[in-house]
């Protein structure tokens, strides 16, 4: 009998089509969760006008509804991830995100719109986890962190595309017209999807029962290899019997685990506090409207560039490049307020270094998130991460509506933010320091190593 290390194989081998396949089912998956996710940012000044709503804090309150639902949508997938397989999790969470920006259309008032962005936000918490996780377990262990780096770009130049067609689209159609069309679109690649994405190899053989579907992802991955008679294993991986939350504690994972907790939920506070209110707070202070949406779309850029910017040097050097760009990310995004009394100019440059730090962050975050864990609970570790990291982005936009409703200056506003990423700073660099003495090592994939040793 042919024993085959799956991890081993993949590990060695180039990187191919098969690979970029797998990422460009994440990009369009996530470029589209992106769409509906900053669609609601950019309608929400059309429907603050047409609904008559006079309280920020309500409105704050049915966009923080929307992220919470994440709580309940991470760990639910995450667990059937882990369970059922990463393409099953995928499928449905994708064709809930699709169906309710359909439905969305038909809101008339803010009841109804938490409601739905709330179930939408149940398939939005699902999707990014478990996406993250099968990119994570096709990736050879030197291109992970910059694998999923390049699929996760698809959710900032999605968010972003809501900008580009607002201003032709709202005025003829009215804002509907934007859930209509990132709805349609998603629901389409999320047929492609149940048709055509492959399951996780390293489940299936983790799974052990499924040899006959990991043989034929074998031999798509290798061609040459005879598979007849063939055993697969993975060597740096223990089968776990189920999951429970306190495997995220075990293995030197004890401080390692809240301290990615405290990461997540301060930059998602601040990434929150921003983006959510970045048009309607610009607009209210005298900027057009199409000024204002087009500073959402610079952010959106900048952190493309931004987390493009951090993929290899996270391969190579794990998470220093995070502690340093939570250092600069302190004064650069305390200056928006100040930068939109300068000059308009001055605005898009300060919204578009905004975006490349805290996005960047958060591209940081969601790869250390996948490869801290092992296989058999990487879903539930990245979802696990999520829906604790969306405590922030509960609290960002209710925090920033209340503070916007003291009727602060716009400068002072954005002062707020100092305090989230100072801590996270120091969170960063802990974090960094426990892991070198953890895995002996800076580099992320030093889990693999000990693990083999």
């Amino acid at each position: 009998m042919t024993l085959i290390d799956v991890t081993q194989l993949i590990d060695q081998r180039r990187l191919g089509w098969f690979n970029w396949k797998v990422v460009l089912f994440g990009f369009f998956l996530t470029l589209f969760e992106g769409f509906d996710g900053g669609t609601v940012a950019y309608v929400s000044p059309v429907i603050v006008k047409e609904w008559g709503i006079t309280d920020m804090k309500a409105l704050g309150f049915t966009f923080s509804l929307g992220l919470a639902a994440t709580f309940v949508g991470a760990p639910l997938f995450g667990w059937i991830a882990d369970r059922h397989g990463r393409k099953s999790a995928i499928v449905i969470s994708a064709l809930l995100v699709s169906l309710m920006s359909l439905a969305t259309m038909a809101a008339g008032n803010l009841v109804q719109l938490a409601v739905l962005r709330f179930i939408a936000g149940v398939g939005i918490g699902g999707l990014m986890p478990t996406i993250i996780a099968l990119n994570a377990e096709y990736a050879p262990k030197r291109y992970r962190a910059t694998l999923i780096t390049v699929m996760f770009t698809g959710l900032t130049l999605g968010a972003g595309l809501p900008g580009t067609v607002a201003g032709w689209l709202m005025p003829r159609y009215g804002w509907q017209s934007l859930f209509l069309l990132g709805g349609v679109i998603t629901l389409g690649i999320t047929a492609v999807t149940a048709l055509w994405l492959p399951e996780s190899i390293k489940y299936l053989v983790l799974r052990g029962d499924r040899h006959r579907e990991a043989a034929r992802l074998v031999g798509a991955l290798a061609p040459g290899i005879d598979l007849a008679a063939a055993r697969f294993v993975i060597s740096d991986e223990r089968p776990q019997s189920g999951f429970s939350p306190r495997l995220l504690f075990t293995d030197g994972l004890r401080f390692i685990t809240p301290l990615l907790w405290v990461l997540a939920i301060c930059n998602t506070g601040t990434f929150y506090f921003v983006t959510t209110w970045l048009p309607t707070v610009l607009h209210s202070s005298g900027i057009p409207l199409t000024r204002s949406g087009l500073a959402l779309t610079f952010f959106q850029v900048g952190g493309t560039l931004g987390g493009l910017s951090i993929a290899r040097p996270l391969d190579r050097i794990g998470l220093m490049p995070v502690c340093l760009l939570f250092l600069l990310a302190i004064p650069i995004t305390c200056s928006i307020g100040y930068a939109a009394q300068w000059s308009q100019t001055a605005l898009m440059v300060a919204v578009f270094l905004a975006g490349f730090t805290l996005l960047g962050l958060q591209f940081g975050i969601n790869a250390t998130s996948a490869l801290i864990y092992p296989t058999a609970f990487r879903a539930n570790g990245s979802g696990w991460t999520f829906a604790v990291g969306k405590v922030g982005s509960v609290t960002g936009p209710i925090v920033a509506g209340i503070l916007i409703g003291m009727n602060l200056p716009i400068q002072q506003l954005y002062l707020f933010l100092a305090v989230p990423l100072t801590i996270a700073t120091v969170a960063a660099f802990t974090l960094a320091r426990l892991y070198f003495v953890r895995f002996h090592g800076m580099a992320l994939n030093r889990r693999d190593a000990i693990a083999a040793e």
